[in-house]
This record gives structure tokens, C-alpha cells and sequence, in this order.
């Protein structure tokens, strides 16, 4: 629907160097743009995006997280992804976006995970 709406909401994580931004609305090719911009504007070693907002995912939205990781690798940044239903885990693993971008349940074991990896 074209009237689709993305809140992105930043903060900064329990260490330095983590950044969270936490959705609220779908990620579709309406919203993508936003998220986009959102996640560019973040210069942080460590993004940690909070899904635990978004009702539903189309392939664009898929597509910009996808994207999001790669650019962040250029970038020698992480992105890691939280908070995510069943519905939007089950899309990860169908297409096999998990293999790239593990979820994590909760910002905190996200924020643990990335900092174990280094």
C-alpha cells in the first residue's frame, strides 16, 4: 500500500561503537528508501536493527538488507538484525538471507553475539 509508513528510531547501544535502530511499520519497496537512508547515515562499527516492529517484509525489504550488509562489509562495519517474528525469520531462512544475517533475538544477545565475533 502506498501509504505505508517506516519509523526508524536511533540510539546509541550499551558500547561504544553500536548503534540501534529499531523499525516500526512494514519494510517494503514503499519504505525502503527510509531504511536505506537510515542505515547510510550510520557511520557505527556496529548497527544492530530492531525488527521487533515490523509486522511484514516484501523482496524489496529483503533486498535493502541484503544490501545493507554489503555495503556495510565494504565499510569493514557489522549489521546485525533483532527482534524479527516467525514470519520474518521463516522469509530469512527460505531465501537463505540467514546464512548472511543471522537473527538475533533481543538487542542485548545481538550486541553480546557481534562483540564475541569481533
Amino acid at each position: 500500500m502506498p501509504n505505508e509508513n517506516l519509523q526508524i528510531v536511533a540510539s546509541d547501544g550499551s558500547s561504544t561503537g553500536q548503534r540501534i535502530l529499531r523499525l516500526r511499520g512494514p519494510l517494503t519497496i514503499h519504505t525502503i528508501f527510509d531504511f536505506q537512508g537510515a542505515v547510510r547515515a550510520e557511520g557505527a562499527p556496529l548497527v544492530i536493527v530492531d525488527f521487533s516492529g515490523v509486522p511484514y517484509m516484501d523482496s524489496a525489504g529483503l533486498g535493502a538488507l541484503v544490501g545493507a550488509h554489503v555495503s556495510a562489509e565494504r565499510a569493514h562495519r557489522k549489521v546485525a538484525l533483532t527482534g524479527m517474528n516467525e514470519r520474518l525469520k521463516a522469509l530469512l531462512t527460505m531465501t537463505q538471507v540467514a546464512r548472511l544475517l543471522r537473527p538475533y533475538e533481543t538487542v542485548e544477545e545481538a550486541e553480546r553475539g557481534m562483540a564475541a565475533q569481533g
